[in-house]
């Protein structure tokens, strides 16, 4: 614990330091989090920071880093300014322009642009929260998400470009993401329109299973269109199955054939 002193003038450095390291520990007395930074000045409750290296401990663990930085001694938030960087233990990634932690709560959020990125997928939006690990993270608007469903082939045909309005919601322990109003899936020459989409991952999170599309989906592949109220794709099997009224438009020499099916 620090002990300040209250004579200085509240704008004022109370005591600055060089090589600053604050730490905390959680009930079972194990240490949970570091903040570390270069240097530091203490006004009241708060300190603030320089070229900030923070972590988190535990079952969920993360590296942050920034080039300044404010901790609040009583409630425990930090804000965090400028090249703000998380990395997870798994590899994944987001940066940012300024981002608040609530070590409290263990949320940490921001109402700024961000980009994520990992191994097989790369998200950019604006406004985002997330858990320390980024295991449960949201976009809040303007979603532009790129997957590698196949990445063996390395090639066009196995990424997947996904736009939304937003929010979209990346939850690792069900290992699913769903994107949410005026989403927009393409893949080379095909485009896929619905109100929302989830994408199931394997259980790592590296592999496409199934997508569930629902609400006014609709299918564009050159000239062809295809209308439904579900469609729920198998990657196992590589079937897209429409439900719902499903309606198909075909364009064949010159003409279009309508074929339509019921539920």
């Amino acid at each position: 614990m620090l002990f300040l002193p209250c004579q200085a003038h509240a704008n004022e450095p109370e005591q600055k330091f060089n090589g600053f390291n604050l730490q905390g520990y959680d009930s079972d007395g194990q240490k949970a989090w570091n903040v570390n930074g270069d240097t530091a000045d203490i006004v009241g409750s708060e300190i603030k920071l320089s070229n900030v290296d923070a972590n988190t401990f535990g079952d969920q663990k993360m590296n942050v880093t920034a080039k300044t930085g404010v901790v609040d001694q009583v409630s425990g938030k930090m804000h965090l300014q400028d090249d703000v960087v998380i990395t997870s233990e798994d590899g994944k990634t987001l940066t940012t322009d300024s981002l608040y932690w609530n070590r409290n709560e263990d949320l940490v959020s921001t109402d700024d642009d961000v980009t994520i990125t990992d191994e097989r997928m790369m998200a950019t939006g604006k406004g985002m929260k997330a858990r320390p690990g980024l295991k449960t993270t949201e976009i809040k608007e303007d979603v532009t998400v790129m997957i590698e469903t196949e990445p063996e082939k390395k090639d066009a045909s196995s990424t997947v470009t996904i736009t939304s309005d937003g929010p979209m919601i990346i939850d690792q322990m069900k290992s699913v993401a769903t994107f949410e109003d005026n989403v927009v899936a393409v893949q080379t020459d095909r485009t896929l329109k619905a109100d929302r989409i989830e994408i199931y991952f394997d259980q790592e999170m590296k592999g496409v299973t199934r997508m569930v599309c629902s609400g006014n989906v609709q299918i564009e592949q050159g000239e062809n269109k295809s209308f439904a109220e579900k469609a729920v794709y198998n990657a196992g099997d590589k079937k897209l199955t429409l439900s719902g009224r499903p309606k198909l438009i075909l364009l064949t020499e010159g003409e279009s054939l309508f074929a339509t099916s019921g539920n």
